[in-house]
């Protein structure tokens, strides 16, 4: 028989402060997914390849697939559930839209953490810049071109 631990761990996820027992081993993405219910936060290829499990911890993003929930604890995250402004879509939310920056949309929540961050770090960011910044984020339906117009009209 196993004998399973379990760790607290205090988190403040889109603003709301959480206390949650994890098991050392539980996936960030586990808990946000199964625990908090905010299935914004997408799993894909659980390699941190692909950028669909994106979320900000400390407003820097994150591959949540490959980051334990204890390695959390005391962090502020920030899941595409969290960007909306006073319950309307961010700017960069609104520029993804306002472009027709997504096709199927499974890449989009990582997307828009990724250049949510992006934003802030550089406000100004050339177009290699935001290349570089996106290069972690897979889009599998080939829509790079309407991504990269959405990010350049924020700038």
């Amino acid at each position: 028989m196993v004998d399973t631990q379990t760790v607290e761990i205090a988190i403040s996820v889109n603003g709301c402060d959480r206390r949650l027992s994890v098991e050392p081993s539980d996936l960030l993405i586990d808990v946000l997914r199964d625990r908090l219910s905010l299935k914004g936060t997408k799993r894909s290829c659980d390699v941190e390849v692909c950028g669909a499990c994106t979320v900000l911890v400390d407003r820097l993003p994150v591959s949540s697939c490959t980051t334990l929930a204890v390695d959390v604890d005391g962090r502020s995250l920030t899941t595409v559930e969290g960007l909306d402004e006073n319950g309307r879509l961010s700017r960069v939310q609104q520029a993804f839209v306002d472009h027709a920056a997504m096709q199927c949309g499974f890449c989009t929540p990582g997307m828009v953490l990724a250049t949510t961050a992006l934003l802030e770090i550089n406000p100004k960011p050339s177009e290699a810049e935001i290349r570089h910044f996106l290069r972690g984020n897979i889009c599998r339906c080939t829509g790079y071109i309407k991504i990269l117009e959405a990010v350049k009209s924020l700038v």
